[in-house]
């Protein structure tokens, strides 16, 4: 039987990576979104085994309904939109505002624990045969660390953006080399999602 592919995306950081890489600064916003369903799929096909994806999962902040309105309205109608397609759960924290709002963004927080948790508890209780994380967050890193040098049963991999001499910031831990998906941008084209939520949003 193929192995089960469990994809952990940090959305925000690939979005902004997508965009650091594959964009030019003064792109429209949706320049960087990406189908995580498209990419998941590409991830667990980039194997010389036999794989399959199992489930991608996406982690993101959402504005408050509130505070931004515009802005809840954009990110409800994207998760809405991911949520209709195979295979794909979405994790979302609520944004925090600082005292200084809209003069200082909103953060969020929160997100890089969520997905250590379910990294880890993901392969305790055998969601996946090979689980993959696809952010430049190393605060990720100690769950990496425990998957892949404790849990012999599952493979730790990671996955980043890419281009021919350029490599967007990938995961690595000291105690083991991690095998990294470098996704280029005919991989980043063929998951690109150009849809403008904001016009779906109050």
């Amino acid at each position: 039987m193929p192995d089960r592919v469990g994809v952990f995306i940090d959305y925000q950081n690939s979005y902004r990576g997508a965009r650091d890489l594959f964009h030019d600064l003064l792109a429209p916003h949706w320049d960087g979104q990406f189908w995580p369903d498209t990419l998941g799929t590409a991830i667990a096909s980039d194997s010389p085994f036999e794989r399959e994806l199992a489930e991608v999962r996406v982690y993101r902040g959402l504005p408050s309904s509130e505070r931004d309105p515009k802005g809840y309205g954009a990110a409800h109608s994207q998760i809405t939109a991911w949520q209709r397609r195979p295979k794909t759960t979405v994790i979302w924290r609520p944004l925090r505002y600082p005292d200084d709002w809209p003069a200082v963004k909103a953060e969020e927080k929160g997100i890089d624990v969520a997905i250590a948790v379910d990294f880890v508890m993901g392969a305790v209780k055998g969601w996946f045969d090979v689980g993959v994380v696809m952010s430049r967050d190393t605060d990720l890193k100690p769950a990496l660390e425990v998957v892949a040098t404790q849990l012999h049963a599952v493979r730790a991999e990671v996955a980043a953006w890419s281009l021919p001499g350029v490599h967007c910031g990938r995961l690595s831990i000291k105690q083991k080399n991690l095998w990294c998906h470098w996704l280029g941008e005919d991989v980043y084209r063929a998951a690109a999602d150009t849809t403008d939520y904001t016009l779906a949003a109050p």
